[in-house]
């Protein structure tokens, strides 16, 4: 297939714009809010989950963290499987269509059948997880390497754009609802779960329309499940020759703990430490949303003059000092300012990650989903992992300052290990690592 085609990258970036709308929407604003305020009785902020009562909002905490555990116990075995039978593109319709449907079925979630919603919250993240491996893995066979860090930075461009877009017709629709002829109350919120699950699946058949079809010749066999294990391990032994690639897991392992944990908590932390109201904290996330935007090119250019490691060290200096500054945090003028820096890093981060990750790959390898798999599982645990370290420190030291500031430890040890990793500037040099 021709590399650096224009309308397989850009279709392929689309997918960004089409599925980024599931992670701002659903799990980072309206949904938390709307599922807290139906779930909440007087009071009483207990709920009944098969016969277990337990808070609202530990059993949202806990739904998140088993979807990312599914999601990284699925991706080696599913990826070695697309690998071997060179149908990625399937798997990813797949995903994409169970993730989409499982947002159109929030609709029906009205607080008195929490086991759905928290069944369809489930499945909508492990669909967006598990689409998010292929298509990660489609970026070095579409574009050269010199386009790498490019091409990774515009599709996350595309997915701030798409995702504020959808965003903020939303929030028009739930503070204006006589404007679409609604009236107040739930509906407005329903609807943009259904709006997220529509966006999600309509401009994905953009991307599957234009993306390649397969990447080998191997048959489908019955078996195929046993030759999915087996990639994995091929890829797992792989890592033995890789010395660059297996420092780099290891740092991003940790880089990403902090990282992932700050987009998930920022809203709660602003809200519970500062008093923030609602549509503060909405304001908040709108500016790291389009800030990022810039910031993943700022990096992706810096990334060329001066190398992928200059690049995330520095960001990852800076995520140090916006850790140690939300610990002395007073005001909310202050908690917007965190939010311009957290968000123009954190658009540079996630998209110059992804591409570095590509550059230490085996040049010559074609298992891309199973490499990718790699890259996918360690994110989820850090999240995983993340989360409740989060959680868990606030709950010993009753501040979520203080686990802000612990944050910061998680990328001091990725710092660390990040200085260590030789990383290719050209594939000329990439083939001298291999």
């Amino acid at each position: 297939m021709e590399l650096n085609n224009p309308r397989v990258i850009n279709a392929w970036c689309l997918y960004d714009w089409a599925n980024s709308v599931y992670s701002l929407v659903i799990t980072s604003t309206i949904f938390p809010v709307y599922y807290i305020a139906v779930t909440t009785s007087g009071d009483s902020d207990l709920v009944d989950f098969f016969g277990f009562s337990l808070p609202n909002t530990v059993l949202y905490s806990y739904s998140l963290s088993f979807s990312f555990l599914v999601v990284a116990a699925l991706q080696p075995i599913l990826s070695g499987i697309a690998d071997y039978s060179g149908n990625k593109k399937n798997f990813m319709v797949f995903f994409t269509w169970l993730g989409a449907l499982a947002c159109i079925g929030l609709f029906f979630f009205d607080g008195g059948n929490v086991e759905f919603g928290i069944t369809c919250s489930i499945l909508a993240s492990i669909g967006y997880g598990g689409a998010l491996v292929f298509y990660n893995s489609f970026l070095p066979e579409i574009a050269t390497y010199d386009q790498y860090d490019i091409v990774s930075a515009k599709g996350f461009s595309y997915g701030y754009i798409g995702s504020v877009l959808l965003l903020i017709f939303n929030l028009v629709m739930i503070q204006k609802p006589e404007w679409f002829g609604l009236i107040s109350g739930t509906l407005p919120a329903k609807i943009s779960f259904l709006t997220v699950g529509v966006w999600w699946i309509g401009f994905a058949q953009i991307t599957f329309y234009y993306l390649p079809e397969k990447t080998n010749n191997r048959k489908i066999v019955m078996q195929h499940l046993l030759n999915g294990y087996r990639e994995i391990r091929k890829v797992w032994f792989s890592l033995a020759n890789l010395p660059d690639l297996k420092k780099y897991l290891r740092s991003f392992f940790f880089y990403n703990t902090g990282v992932q944990t700050i987009m998930y908590l920022a809203a709660a932390f602003g809200g519970k430490e500062l008093k923030l109201s609602g549509g503060k904290l909405i304001i908040t996330i709108l500016i790291i949303q389009l800030v990022a935007i810039l910031g993943s090119f700022l990096f992706a250019k810096l990334s060329v003059r001066r190398g992928n490691r200059f690049s995330l060290s520095t960001m990852v200096i800076m995520w140090i000092f916006i850790c140690i500054w939300a610990y002395f945090l007073q005001n909310e003028y202050q908690f917007y300012a965190l939010a311009f820096f957290a968000g123009l890093i954190m658009g540079g981060i996630q998209a110059l990650s992804r591409a570095t990750y590509s550059k230490l790959m085996p040049v010559n390898t074609i298992d891309h989903a199973s490499y990718f798999s790699f890259y996918n599982v360690t994110y989820n645990i850090s999240t995983v992992i993340g989360t409740f370290a989060f959680g868990l420190i606030e709950q010993w030291t009753g501040s979520m300052r203080n686990s802000a500031l612990s944050l910061g430890g998680f990328f001091v040890i990725g710092l660390i290990l990040l200085l260590q990793v030789s990383i290719p500037r050209s594939e000329e040099e990439a083939y001298k690592l291999d």
